[in-house]
C-alpha cells in the first residue's frame, strides 16, 4: 500500500451510519492505491510491480492488504500514488450519477450542492465536460473559489442549516436565482438534510435529482413537489452498480482516465498525511470542512 484517500463513508462506516458494517476489528481506508508485491493462484494480467488503485470499501489503512484482482484498475506511471488513490470513489460516483442516472446533456443546467468536497468538485468537473452549465452551492468564499477553479460558471455561498420554514423558502429562492427562470436540469446532492426540499423548488419541468449521500441527514421529501414538476428523484449507488454491471463501471473507469489525459479532470488533494496520523485526517472529514480529498500516505 502505497495511498488511501479518505471519504465521508469512512467516518459513517465508523460510526455505523454506513449500509455495510465491517467485522471488528476493522481499518478504515475504502480508497488505495499501491503495488502488487504477490498473485493469487490462477490471477492472470497482473505482475509483481504493477501500480494499480482499487476501491476495497474499507481495510485501506494498512501497509499490505490483499484485494480482487477484478476490482484493480491499472495507474498509469504518469500518476503519483495519492493522485490514483483520490480518483475512483468520487469520479466514478460522479460519473455514474451524471450519465446514467441524471442523463445529463450538454447545454443543461446542473446545480452541484456541496460542490468544493471530493464527489462535488468531481460532479462539477464532469459537468463542464459533458458541455453543461454549471452552478456550485457551497458554505463558504473558501468553497465557492475552489469550484470556480474546478470550472463552476457560477458558484452560490448557502447558510449552514437546520432551517426553519422561512430560512428553508429563502434557501429556494437563492437555488432558483442562480439557475435561472428555466430551473436545474439536474441537481447533484451529496449532502442531504435541510438543503433537499430548497434544492428540489428549483429544479426544472422533467428534472432529475440525484440523491447521492447525507452528511446534513437523511430529508423527508414532500413528494407533492415532483408532481408538480413532473420530475425524478434517482438514488446513486455507485458501489451496487460497479458490483452488478462490472463491463460499464469498467468503461466509465477508461472514460474517467482519458478525461484526466485531456486535462478536463483532475483530483484535488488538499491535504496529505503519514499513517500514524491517519485519525486527524478522519477527523477532518467529519467536521465537514474538507475542499476536495484527504490522502493518508503509507
Amino acid at each position: 500500500m502505497h495511498a488511501a484517500a479518505i471519504n465521508y463513508p469512512d467516518v459513517l462506516i465508523i460510526e455505523d451510519k454506513y449500509q455495510m458494517r465491517p467485522p471488528r476489528p476493522f481499518a478504515p481506508g475504502g480508497e488505495i492505491a499501491g503495488e502488487v508485491i504477490g498473485l493469487g493462484e490462477g490471477v492472470t494480467g497482473w505482475g509483481i510491480g504493477d501500480r494499480l488503485i482499487a476501491v476495497p470499501g474499507f481495510g485501506g489503512l494498512v501497509e499490505e492488504m490483499a484485494i480482487p484482482a477484478a476490482s484493480a484498475f491499472r495507474l498509469p506511471e504518469s500518476r503519483s500514488f495519492a493522485q490514483g488513490a483520490a480518483l475512483l470513489l468520487t469520479y466514478a460516483t460522479s460519473i455514474h450519477a451524471l450519465w446514467d442516472r441524471g442523463q445529463l446533456k450538454a447545454g443543461e443546467t446542473l446545480l452541484v450542492l456541496g460542490a468544493a468536497g471530493g464527489v462535488g468538485l468531481a460532479a462539477v468537473e464532469l459537468g463542464k465536460a459533458r458541455g453543461a452549465r454549471v452552478i456550485a452551492a457551497v458554505s463558504s468564499e473558501e468553497k465557492a473559489e475552489a469550484a470556480r477553479k474546478s470550472g463552476a460558471d457560477e458558484a452560490i455561498v448557502y447558510p449552514r442549516g437546520p432551517f426553519d420554514k422561512e430560512a428553508s423558502k429563502a434557501l429556494a429562492d437563492q437555488f432558483k436565482a442562480a439557475v435561472g427562470p428555466k430551473g436545474a436540469d439536474v441537481i447533484y446532492d451529496p449532502v442531504g438534510g435541510d438543503y433537499c426540499e430548497p434544492a428540489l423548488r428549483a429544479i426544472a419541468w422533467e428534472g432529475r435529482y440525484l440523491v447521492v449521500g447525507f452528511p446534513a441527514g437523511i430529508p423527508r421529501l414532500p413528494l407533492n413537489l415532483t408532481l408538480l414538476k413532473s420530475c425524478n428523484v434517482c438514488g446513486v449507488f455507485w458501489g451496487a452498480f460497479a458490483a452488478r454491471d462490472p463491463a460499464a463501471n469498467q468503461a466509465h473507469v477508461e472514460e474517467l482516465f482519458a478525461l484526466w489525459d485531456a486535462g478536463k479532470i483532475s483530483p484535488v488533494v488538499s491535504a496529505t498525511y503519514p499513517l500514524a496520523e491517519a485519525g486527524k485526517a478522519i477527523a477532518a472529514m467529519a467536521a465537514r470542512q474538507v475542499i476536495g480529498k484527504l490522502v493518508v500516505e503509507i
